[in-house]
């Protein structure tokens, strides 16, 4: 089938389809969305089963969390590779490639016979799950065209809201029933029905033009990322950012990044991230949204459960209920979000979403060790609804002004930033609780409830920052929805003429009669 027709059957569908997405189209997405589940179910999994993994090798935690670890630092080093893959490759080999990759890790973490064997392999596991998420939204992007692509980013998110919830109930009862391996044996056939629905019903979708590999920008930033966020690791688990074990491998791999920032600004052929595209206020916009919610949602998704198991006494599976309030929220804000996203300024929406992932954070910023359930749950509703209500506008919105070639760099250069703001909020958190924990003894062994919960309310004080942080960013964000009629093109035919109205409607991954919007230096 050829690429052009594909590209032209799900846009066409969508121009005349009102406000409904195409069947072809949401079709794609489900099809995505069994993948890109199965490997965010998987992290939330093995979470809780560190500390069975350790009992079971006979290792402690400081060998053990590595299982964790080497993943996070396989998806750092493969997700700058996205962009060029599909370039390269296409979007529908990289995502049967990946899958296969993830099954095979699965597979091998299964029948792992060694603390060292299981780490290996888990490597191997996060290099197929560290470009999932990313080819997702770049499929989807190239697919939809920016006037779609909220909406379609709402439909896809709803079910995966729940895996945070869903992760650690699964964990616990594959552990407690059928044995540790069956956390990694239970990915077998989702991959296997995954891998067989993509190579059905998953169209071929290449990018125009191909580009040569920046062996050197590969070289300086994967393993720069890696480093880096090894040593956010490793300041987050010592509690302390001066630890030379982690300040030595987080100035390195920050200097590896600067040195690759300079070579991309440099380089005479197309880099791995394409920093140009900064240049556009809506994805600098984006990119920054995005680095901070990785602080605000991750960091708080540490301190949560900590805070219903240390202070309440909760287990790990009543503390992931207790986290369900927050996907509810979610799930909720979905819906309605969903049905404007793409005709809806996306700068309210963040604006909007921000103010109520606040009100659902002040609550925590003054628990103590009875703090009613009730509340908290409501705050989590809350915040749930304000993270969701910001989230998928800013997916949406990094796509506003570039051309369809672009895409593929762009959702590299978004996920890197997530990553890192992923990294640094649970190191910064970790130190945080770490300083202020100290010191919450009082007689020998026993612990002072009262103190620890008040270390809590100071680290969420810092949640709430970050997410006040984020009103500049969603200030550069387009004021305009991606569908809405774009200003009249001088008459002179000149190139500024079209750069100033976006790419031409025509161009595949865009629906006929419609454009992006106006791209916006900064």
């Amino acid at each position: 089938m050829a690429v052009q027709a594909e590209v032209s059957t799900a846009d066409g569908a969508g121009a005349g389809g009102g406000d409904r997405l195409d069947p072809e189209l949401v079709r794609l997405a489900l099809v995505v969305l069994v993948g890109a589940v199965v490997v965010q179910l998987d992290a939330t999994i093995v979470s809780v089963a560190l500390d069975t993994l350790a009992r079971s090798f006979d290792v402690g935690v400081s060998t053990i969390q590595w299982v964790s670890t080497g993943y996070l630092l396989a998806l750092a080093v493969v997700i700058p590779l996205t962009g060029w893959s599909v370039e390269r490759f296409g979007g529908k080999r990289m995502w049967l490639a990946s899958l296969t990759l993830f099954l095979v890790g699965s597979v091998l973490c299964g029948i792992a016979w060694s603390a060292s064997s299981l780490i290996a392999f888990r490597i191997v596991q996060g290099a197929g799950g560290g470009l999932l998420l990313p080819l997702m939204q770049t499929i989807l992007a190239q697919a939809a065209g920016p006037a779609r692509l909220g909406r379609l980013m709402a439909t896809v998110a709803v079910p995966a809201l729940l895996t945070p919830v869903l992760g650690p109930v699964v964990g616990g009862v594959l552990i407690d029933d059928l044995g540790w391996r069956w956390i990694f044996f239970v990915n077998v056939p989702v991959c296997v029905v995954a891998i067989a629905l993509a190579w059905r019903l998953m169209p071929e979708m290449r990018v125009a033009q191909r580009h040569p590999f920046d062996g050197v920008g590969f070289a300086l930033l994967s393993p720069g990322l890696a480093v880096a966020i090894y040593g956010l690791s490793e300041a987050g688990r010592r509690g302390d950012f001066t630890d030379p074990r982690a300040l030595v491998p987080l100035l390195t791999g920050l200097a590896m990044i600067a040195v690759f920032a300079w070579h991309a600004l440099r380089t005479k052929i197309v880099p791995l991230i394409d920093l140009r595209l900064f240049r556009f206020a809506s994805f600098c916009g984006s990119a920054g949204m995005m680095f901070l919610f990785g602080l605000s949602l991750y960091g708080a998704m540490l301190l949560l459960p900590l805070y219903e198991q240390q202070v309440r006494g909760r287990s790990a599976i009543e503390a992931g209920l207790l986290l369900a309030p927050q996907g509810l929220g979610m799930m909720l804000a979905m819906i309605l979000v969903g049905r404007l996203v793409d005709r809806t300024s996306p700068r309210l929406l963040v604006l909007i979403g921000i103010v109520l992932s606040v009100l659902g954070s002040v609550a925590y910023t003054q628990v103590g060790a009875d703090t009613s359930e009730v509340l908290l749950g409501g705050s989590l509703v809350l915040r749930g609804m304000g993270l969701a209500a910001a989230s998928i506008p800013v997916m949406s919105a990094a796509y506003h002004g570039l051309r369809p070639t672009d895409i593929p760099r762009a959702t590299s250069a978004v996920r890197i930033f997530q990553q890192i703001g992923g990294s640094l909020g649970t190191a910064v958190l970790a130190v945080v609780l770490a300083h202020q924990l100290r010191g919450t003894t009082s007689g020998g062994a026993a612990v002072d409830l009262g103190a620890q919960a008040h270390a809590y309310a100071v680290a969420f004080w810092w949640t709430l920052g970050f997410s006040v942080l984020a009103v500049p960013m969603a200030l550069l964000l387009p004021g305009r929805a991606a569908g809405s009629p774009r200003p009249a093109a001088p008459r002179d035919g000149s190139a500024a003429a079209e750069s100033a109205v976006g790419p031409d409607p025509g161009t595949p991954g865009l629906v006929p009669g419609e454009t992006g919007p106006v791209a916006r230096p900064v």
